[in-house]
């Protein structure tokens, strides 16, 4: 992944360029908000956080073939699912 921007992947394909409500990080309660649920960070090889749903998986949500890509491109060969954020990393606090 090449860009610096925060970018919230969506199980269906689409994606969704987001900025931090307050203009400097993202909140525990809008990353919550973001993939429903409790989160889990997965810090990615070049410096940004997939931020995904913890207990997704045990949830059944739905495959997220974007978000496992990247993942995959990080060395993280896991499924991904549900919604997720990625963002650089000094976004989360």
């Amino acid at each position: 992944m090449t860009t610096k921007t925060s970018i919230i992947y969506l199980p269906g394909g689409m994606k969704n360029e987001v900025k931090p409500q307050n203009g400097k990080y993202f909140t525990l309660e809008e990353l919550q908000s973001i993939v429903d649920g409790y989160i889990e960070c997965v810090y990615l090889n070049d410096g940004m956080t997939m931020v995904v749903n913890e207990e997704g998986k045990l949830n059944n949500l739905p495959f997220n073939y974007s978000a496992t890509e990247i993942a995959h491109n990080s060395g993280i060969f896991d499924a991904i699912v549900g919604a997720v954020l990625v963002c650089p990393s000094k976004l989360i606090k």
